[in-house]
């Protein structure tokens, strides 16, 4: 059949009977006729949605929008939802939204399980639409509930007020566990947590205690690119009313090889070795040491009326093994977080890390981000272990990392000294969204909720009141909440310049 634009019409025309299906399908939001497209799209969406949840296989990234089954929202676009924006820059935005809900939605169907699929098919094939995928019908009603929404003040006005992502914080943790008293001892545990950092950062590098035998990760991929050729990348890639550099393909490959780091780790076994994690039998993860890997991703942080490309490198371990019978820490799978933030001059002004369950959340400043007076407070504000120097064009940073607890320890520049380097690989993070199976099926590493089953930490029996959900356990991208003390994300777009100030060219 021709791939024409009537195509898209006629397919969905075909959506009429999805309302009588078993799957019991709320009524639509939107006042329009029960016959009408908009009303069949509607249905669509609840009876996939119905499958999905189902089967348990809901993506725990962007949070879904109330009423809006066809769009998605991150910190990064639900900072817009405010904000004045003219005609193409809204189409924009919205475009963005249902762009993160396709993706979700790639991931969420991949993942349906071989027995929930031939139902879906089946429904489809009595709407008059045999053998055809729902991808290519969610392709269709997304335009169609977009542009329905679009067309009145106050659709547009509804989704703004709708795009909201809920924290990772359960405040009913906080009520129940007396939060107001407990967090003075928990500021406190904190303080002492970062005075120790600050001690460890201040010894000399050759100091540093080492159990095993010191080994080196470098980028593959890695390749050297002028601030200049950088900057030319960002601007070319900066090209909607959004003013968001959103570089893709060769050229996004290009600035994650360029600023990929140099992993100096302590290997005292195989926990201290990066490796590709995966669902493992039962819901616990495995991770194949054999393929090391950085899983990369873009994020943004807006500063003023600036939008600032951020690189972001995620690494994965088997575990963080126990120290002692009672290590509340330890647990299966361990991983660390590098992000890199970059002026449009394609100059780094600011990195900052944690680990993959959104702890130890540390900034590593340059020149050009001067941190704020911080405010009197006990809650957790930024800690700047240690500040870096301007970077010249080709320096590649190095995290030196502590065996078992895998802490980073120091940054420096990378200086070759002929010593030689296991090499990683480079693949989106994304991947850990849908991953294929020997059997050819597909699984997320993640739950709903976001956190990687199986990972659990002890520390969630001591640490909930402060209101994070399984403290201590591995999370997806979106879902890292970095403070016990006060509310923070890690994905925030406005958190670097609550805290520093930066000097843009």
């Amino acid at each position: 059949m021709s791939a024409r634009p009537l195509r898209p019409i006629v397919a969905l025309a075909a959506l009429a009977a999805l309302g009588g299906c078993a799957t019991p399908v709320s009524p639509p939001s939107r006042e329009v006729a029960p016959d009408s497209l908009v009303a069949r799209c509607e249905r669509l969406y609840t009876t996939l949605d119905a499958a999905v949840t189902h089967a348990g296989v809901e993506d725990g990234g962007a949070a879904r929008i109330a009423g809006f089954p066809y769009a998605r929202v991150d910190r990064f676009l639900a900072s817009y939802r405010a904000a004045p924006l003219d005609e193409a820059a809204h189409r924009a935005w919205v475009d963005s939204l249902v762009g993160l809900d396709r993706d979700a939605r790639r991931a969420e169907l991949d993942n349906l399980p071989l027995a929930a699929r031939p139902a879906v098919t089946a429904r489809l094939s009595d709407d008059g639409w045999p053998g055809v995928a729902p991808g290519v019908l969610i392709e269709g009603c997304s335009r169609a509930l977009r542009d329905h929404d679009l067309a009145t003040a106050s659709g547009r006005g509804r989704l703004r007020e709708a795009a909201r992502v809920p924290d990772d914080y359960d405040t009913w943790k906080r009520i129940v566990g007396f939060y107001a008293l407990v967090s003075v001892p928990f500021a406190y545990g904190v303080s002492r947590y970062e005075t120790g950092v600050q001690a460890t950062f201040e010894t000399p590098l050759e100091r540093l205690p080492v159990r095993g035998t010191l080994v080196r990760y470098a980028p593959r991929e890695s390749v050297t690119l002028a601030a200049a050729e950088v900057g030319a990348i960002l601007a070319g890639a900066t090209t909607g009313p959004l003013g968001v550099p959103r570089p893709e393909g060769a050229q996004l490959e290009r600035l994650t090889g360029a600023f990929a780091p140099v992993l100096e780790i302590d290997e005292s076994d195989a926990n201290d070795r990066l490796g590709f994690p995966t669902p493992g039998a039962g819901g616990a993860p495995t991770v194949d040491v054999g393929r090391p890997i950085a899983f990369t991703r873009v994020a943004y942080a807006r500063v003023g009326d600036r939008v600032l490309l951020q690189l972001v490198y995620s690494f994965w371990f088997p575990a963080r093994p126990e120290r002692s019978p009672l290590d509340l820490l330890a647990g299966r799978l361990d991983g660390l977080t590098w992000r890199v933030t970059l002026a449009p001059d394609g100059n780094p002004v600011l990195f900052d890390t944690m680990h993959n369950c959104g702890c130890y959340h540390l900034f590593f400043p340059t020149p050009r981000a001067r941190l704020r007076g911080q405010p009197y407070t006990i809650e957790e504000t930024a800690f700047v272990p240690q500040q870096l120097p301007a970077l010249a064009p080709g320096d590649r940073i190095v995290l030196r990392i502590a065996s078992g607890t895998h802490y980073l320890e120091r940054v420096t520049r990378f200086v070759p000294d002929g010593a030689g380097t296991r090499g990683y690989g480079l693949t989106a993070d994304d991947t850990l969204r849908s991953l294929r199976g020997p059997d050819g099926t597909h699984q997320s590493l993640f739950r709903a909720d976001g956190v990687v089953p199986g990972t659990e930490r002890g520390e969630r029996w001591l640490f909930w009141p402060m209101g994070i959900r399984a403290p201590g356990a591995m999370r997806q991208w979106g879902r890292h909440a970095t403070a016990f003390v006060g509310r923070r994300h890690f994905d925030d777009p406005g958190l670097l310049a609550r805290y520093f100030e930066i000097d843009l060219p």
